[in-house]
């Protein structure tokens, strides 16, 4: 039973972590590798798909955010946006990659906006999101002479 809330926990911190709520995952991650005897590779999986997932709520709000640009509340004013955008098509989908990054998730915002397609998307933050849970499954168990 405690390993099931430990995955469950996991699954909700990633999946935030990934949306504009400020949460690190991280740690939670880490934590679960250390203090549970539950393989890395499901703890990978687990916030994998939550990180990914929780992409898709970022990739969501920038589908929308045109329709609440220039309101005095919104974020990021429109010089921002258009830089944020300039940059994106300059580099490409292939910036997705970088979604693992901090500040990664505003590639997949501006993804939203300019409306890439979701298989595209899905594929690549997929890759960048569960590689980086991976490597750091990879590095605490090096770290803490856990097996990995």
């Amino acid at each position: 039973m405690q390993d099931a809330l430990t995955l469950i926990g996991l699954f909700f911190s990633a999946m935030l972590a990934a949306s504009p709520i400020p949460l690190q995952s991280e740690v939670v991650f880490v934590t679960a590798q250390i203090a549970t005897a539950i393989d890395p590779w499901l703890l990978v999986l687990v916030a994998g798909i939550g990180n990914t997932l929780g992409s898709f709520i970022t990739y969501g709000l920038g589908r929308g955010a045109r329709h609440w640009q220039g309101r005095r509340w919104f974020p990021a004013t429109p010089a921002q946006m258009a830089r944020a955008e300039t940059w994106f098509r300059r580099w490409g989908v292939w910036v997705l990659l970088l979604s693992w990054a901090p500040g990664g998730d505003l590639a997949t915002l501006v993804a939203g906006v300019l409306r890439t397609p979701l298989w595209i998307f899905t594929i690549l933050v997929g890759c960048a999101k569960f590689g980086r849970y991976a490597a750091l499954a990879w590095l605490t168990a090096r770290a803490m002479g856990l097996p990995a």
